[in-house]
């Protein structure tokens, strides 16, 4: 499943369209959004060096690590990063995010340092978009060839800007049109539900982690729950959303594992975990609208009750049409017509109302000329 996500990002969207983005969120009971976002840095980058991937080259945006962690992680996985480099350009936003410090000291010089550009003042983010643009352009021209960007972390972002902002940041990213593909990660239990919901607006793909064991509401079973999230600490479900065309939402969900190595992903076997799992993904109707959609049971009730106007009553009797003649079936013999007042004495003395009684002249007559359209409805 998480191949999927990287084949979105690696194919980028079509010529005229917005950027494929994603956010990947984790919690506190399971922050491991930094080891997705290496593990698709990583495939980007072997796909982007293999000529496999739309984009030429990858604008690293680093908030939450050193330049130094990502270069070293990526020379961890076979992919070597020098200063002759010309398919990746980091920028960063760790070392001095809010431009305090004059002259940086004098420290040891990383290997491919001529590829880091240290970015002062995040707050700017007008700065920020046309540092990453220029950034992006160094590596691949003006023309109509394309980047992917990655950010680390959102949280940053949103500790020194307001949410509009940032939302606004990387809409323009996406709209950018040498732009292939973004992605960011976010702490959903650091921010307000609002504050998610945009960023997931925003997406074009969601991916979520969630622990095999959630978290205790209470103390009373707070030791055995305690036990539980140090015995599958590392273990959990990763779900992945996906916004197709035309309004269509794809769910889909495996299972992650984080050791030494990085995270790997397994399918889930037993389909009712499956259910189970992707039941929660689905948003519930009170967070769309403001009133409720769902009915009680008295409700419920009360609604089979109503009978519908147009709907025939007749309690399993089959439903016969009158063609204007007499029926037949109720083996009677044709009546001399009853006169006027003959007529009107009758309805008076039975006391059910008139009605209208028709015969047809002759059996010539068409057999539609004279029948009701009507005559299936119980008006």
């Amino acid at each position: 499943m998480a191949d999927s996500i990287f084949r979105k990002l690696r194919d980028g969207g079509e010529e005229g369209e917005l950027a494929p983005a994603l956010t990947i969120e984790e919690t506190v009971a399971s922050p491991f959004a930094l080891d997705v976002s290496c593990y698709l840095l990583a495939n980007l980058s072997s796909s982007i060096l293999a000529g496999k991937s739309k984009s030429e080259g990858l604008v690293l945006v680093t908030f939450s690590r050193s330049p130094s962690f990502y270069l070293q992680f990526l020379k961890q996985k076979g992919i070597f990063v020098s200063s002759s480099s010309k398919w990746i350009r980091v920028l960063d936003c760790y070392t001095d995010p809010l431009g305090w410090i004059d002259q940086p000291s004098p420290g040891v010089i990383t290997e491919g340092s001529s590829l880091i550009k240290l970015h002062k003042c995040v707050s700017d983010l007008k700065r920020l978009f046309s540092s990453i643009i220029e950034a992006g352009r160094e590596m691949v021209g003006d023309g109509k060839t394309r980047f992917s960007v990655a950010i680390d972390s959102v949280n940053e972002l949103l500790r020194h800007s307001s949410m509009p902002l940032v939302s606004g940041l990387l809409t323009d990213l996406r709209s950018h049109a040498q732009v292939s593909s973004l992605f960011w990660s976010l702490n959903t239990d650091l921010h307000q539900e609002k504050v998610t919901n945009a960023l997931e607006y925003i997406s074009t793909m969601k991916a979520n982690l969630e622990p095999f064991c959630p978290s205790s509401d209470g103390k009373r079973n707070a030791l055995e729950n305690l036990f539980l999230v140090h015995q599958d600490f590392g273990k959990g479900r990763f779900h992945i959303r996906f916004k197709l065309r035309k309004g269509r939402v794809r769910v889909m969900s495996e299972e992650y594992h984080v050791d030494q190595t990085g995270i790997n992903f397994s399918p889930i076997s037993s389909v009712e975990t499956i259910i189970a799992a992707t039941k929660s993904l689905i948003p519930k109707a009170s967070y769309l609208v403001h009133f409720n959609l769902q009915l009680s049971e008295k409700e419920r009730f009360e609604k089979e009750k109503v009978v519908l106007p147009f709907e025939h009553q007749d309690h399993g009797k089959s439903t016969e049409i009158y063609d204007g003649r007499r029926m037949l079936a109720d083996g009677k013999t044709e009546a001399t017509p009853l006169s006027s007042g003959e007529l009107q004495a009758d309805v008076v003395s039975s006391g059910k109302g008139g009605e209208i009684i028709y015969f047809r002249d002759s059996d010539d007559e068409h057999p539609d000329s004279d029948e009701d359209p009507d005559d299936d409805l119980d008006i």
